[in-house]
């Protein structure tokens, strides 16, 4: 799994959105969608230029790649630098992965300049991620925690502490927890444990893997 100090937290698209800003009667609509590779950012910029054939601009930016390998944008016949770039700068500076944005525009008769297109293609595209729903990936690792019923007590009361729900719990002449931890929580986590049972809680690590924490 490579090094897994270097696997940070970032953020993502749960639920696609639309924002929309009138600058000097021109519309600009951002439609913003998650995607997973170029192949479904460049479908979506397709979908969404044949949904508003009539429009003067489609202009294109995405961002592929926990670390944002992948970064491509077009200006769609606008003037270089005007679109395309700073809707991407607008991803970048905002930490999102994996999503793609298309902002279209419909003329409305009054040239913006270069810096008033700047400035409506970035806020048509915070406009279109303000509608998004938006979550923080987080590296973590999935623990089995073993324990008799005189430690059941102490550990549901640490995990509180932490904010960490169990995603399961099993009673049997034991209890089993399966807890799914931010990867920098778990080493006090199980220290924690490991002291106010004295030992006699069991915890194994079952997997490392990221995972979605939601946002609002």
């Amino acid at each position: 799994m490579g090094n897994q100090e270097n696997w940070e937290p970032y953020k993502v698209v749960l639920l696609g959105g639309q924002g929309e800003l009138v600058e000097k009667k021109s519309r600009f609509i951002a439609n913003v969608r998650p995607v997973n590779t170029e192949e479904e950012a460049v479908a979506f910029t397709e979908e969404m230029k044949k949904k508003y054939w009539d429009a003067r601009h489609n202009c294109s930016a995405f961002v592929i790649g926990r670390r944002g390998e992948v970064t491509r944008c077009s200006d769609d016949g606008e003037p270089p630098q005007t679109a395309g770039r700073p809707m991407l700068e607008v991803l970048l500076g905002e930490e999102i992965r994996n999503v793609a944005v298309v902002v279209t525009r419909y003329f409305g008769g009054t040239l913006l300049g270069t810096g008033g297109l700047v400035r409506a293609y970035a806020g048509a595209v915070k406009a279109g991620l303000a509608a998004c729903k938006v979550g923080l990936m987080r590296f973590g690792v999935r623990l089995a925690v073993d324990t008799d019923y005189n430690g059941i007590g102490k550990i549901q009361y640490i995990l509180g502490k932490y904010h960490i729900s169990p995603e399961k719990t099993d009673y049997t002449e034991r209890v089993r927890l399966q807890v799914l931890v931010p990867k920098e929580q778990a080493g006090a986590l199980c220290k924690e444990i490991t002291e106010a049972t004295a030992a006699r809680a069991v915890l194994t690590e079952l997997e490392r893997l990221y995972f979605i924490e939601e946002r609002d």
